[in-house]
């Protein structure tokens, strides 16, 4: 199947399983941004060794999530699930009074048909804590969605903003009127709306991409998802929203139709490229002007030199694991790599049709072919490309990692760039060093060889 999105650019389908890390990481990076928060994970002892050994959290550290574990009984349907989630939730508030408990439901939620919708109203209602469900499953989902699912879960929780635009702007008018306030300054005030960001990312980087935006005078009204729970932004007509990651396409779909907001279509700020775009685009909606954008992004292309110099013309293929795999293409694109291969899990065209666009532009800047994109590659077909293709290195999930190795294959762990600190002008160096380390690495072995093979000519 194909599904044309320009004249130039194709995605293809291929109906494969998803290869990918378990949704249900979400929890590792959510429960540290979110600091009043507490998750329950529902599932068997497999997502619990899970969460233990992937994610390298000892017991002691006494991380803001537990597992509810379910047993034969709970499978069988021969013991009351809702007492014994009861159970837990009333141990969670007794113990660490969060402000909100969050349950991840998993695959075998998903199959034995765990009404958890149905139960956690009641069971809010009954212990006085806010309980929000978020379906995180491997059946549905792909290694990131599971963030999208509970900040979709949590959109919904968001209150309404006080006023509308219209009855702002009224009453700004007869509280400005009272204080004699030129009308142009208030005209400034009272027609500029509200800007929330999705999209869970560390607070240094949150704080670089609100810097950035301040130099363009706008101001970030709040995040989705907030440091504190009980701090969530005011989501409602009149609101513009704008994400930060691509895998978020539910929680758009859902700030659009359920709270009614303006979603901002933008590429997103992964590179100098894309956070320029990023922010080229969100500046014309509150009618700004950018100021010394492209001057900037030129002196982060200079200081990125020594790393352009070891990636330009090198190969890489994407084998398809986190849902950044367009946006790290274009932005290896523009530093001179050559991509084979774009696999992806899941491809939302409307979310990411910005960043679609960005990609064929910044391939005809580069006079490079678009890339083939394959959404929900089987895994199988790709090792035949990669070992016809032979690239200079795979970004691939951690299963094919090795395998691959074994084969001569530089790769690089998909997982690393979802945890590493890759979005805006100042983390770009970062994500280059993720990029060329097995590259560098590569090339160090292989001048080790020759240097042993010199000196074993010099011996004999």
């Amino acid at each position: 199947m194909s599904v044309k999105v320009s004249e130039t650019l194709t995605v293809e389908c291929e109906t494969g399983n998803y290869h990918t890390f378990c949704p249900i990481s979400c929890v590792s990076w959510l429960y540290q941004k979110i600091e009043d928060s507490f998750f329950l994970v529902v599932g068997t002892k497999t997502c619990g060794y899970f969460l233990q050994n992937a994610l390298g959290v000892m017991i002691f550290a006494e991380p803001r999530y537990a597992m509810a574990e379910l047993e034969e009984g709970d499978i069988s349907a021969q013991l009351n699930d809702y007492e014994g989630l009861k159970r837990l939730c009333i141990r969670i508030k007794k113990d660490r009074d969060p402000s909100v408990i969050i349950w991840i439901g998993t695959c075998t939620t998903e199959i034995i048909k765990m009404d958890l919708e149905g139960m956690a109203p009641k069971l809010e209602w009954e212990i006085g804590i806010p309980i929000l469900v978020a379906r995180a499953n491997g059946l549905d989902y792909a290694f990131t969605q599971g963030e999208d699912t509970v900040l979709a879960a949590m959109a919904h929780r968001c209150p309404e903003p006080e006023f509308s635009v219209s009855e702002r702007k009224k009453t700004i008018q007869n509280v400005f009127t009272f204080h004699s306030i030129k009308k142009k300054e208030l005209d400034e005030y009272a027609n500029n709306p509200s800007l929330v960001l999705f999209g869970s990312l560390p607070s240094n980087v949150a704080s670089q991409l609100n810097l950035e935006l301040k130099r363009q005078s706008i101001k970030v009204s709040g995040w989705l998802p907030s440091q504190r729970y009980t701090d969530l932004p005011s989501l409602g007509d009149g609101v513009y929203v704008c994400g930060v990651n691509p895998f978020l396409s539910r929680t758009a779909t859902t700030l659009i139709r359920r709270k009614k907001c303006e979603l901002i279509g933008a590429p997103f700020p992964i590179g100098p490229d894309g956070t320029r775009a990023w922010i080229e685009k969100i500046c014309p909606v509150f009618g700004v002007e950018t100021q010394d954008l492209e001057e900037r992004e030129e002196r982060i292309w200079e200081s990125l030199k020594d790393y352009l110099d070891l990636v330009r013309g090198k190969s890489v293929f994407f084998m398809g694991d986190n849902i950044l795999e367009v946006s790290l293409a274009r932005f290896l694109i523009r530093c001179g790599m050559i991509v084979h291969e774009i696999g992806i899990p899941y491809m939302d065209k409307r979310y990411q049709a910005a960043e679609l666009l960005l990609l064929q532009d910044t391939c005809m800047k580069m006079c490079v072919p678009i890339p083939r994109i394959v959404e929900k590659p089987d895994n199988s077909n790709q090792i035949r490309r990669i070992r016809e293709l032979q690239p200079d290195l795979a970004i691939t999930g951690m299963a094919h990692a090795n395998p691959l190795e074994a084969r001569g294959i530089s790769t690089k762990w998909s997982v690393e760039f979802t945890f590493a600190q890759i979005h805006g002008f100042a983390n770009a160096r970062d994500l280059l060093e993720l990029v060329t380390r097995p590259l560098r690495r590569q090339k160090n072995l292989e001048d080790l060889d020759q240097t042993t093979l010199v000196i074993k000519k010099n011996k004999f």
